[in-house]
């Protein structure tokens, strides 16, 4: 596990905006984004755009 050997390093999940805009914002989704503290980065993968970071 990621936790057992490098403690200290955070993971990120890069989420697409169109499916952030269509799956992410399911109330589902977001309590288990707000559960298990997701930090999210949305992009916009034809600009090349970082749009969001959430954590």
């Amino acid at each position: 596990m990621k936790e057992e050997r490098q403690p200290e390093r955070i993971l990120y999940l890069a989420v697409p905006v169109s499916v952030y805009g269509k799956f992410f914002m399911l109330p589902f989704v977001q309590t288990v984004i707000k559960r298990f503290q997701i930090i999210l980065i949305i992009y916009d993968p034809v600009g090349e755009v970082l749009l969001e970071w959430k954590n």
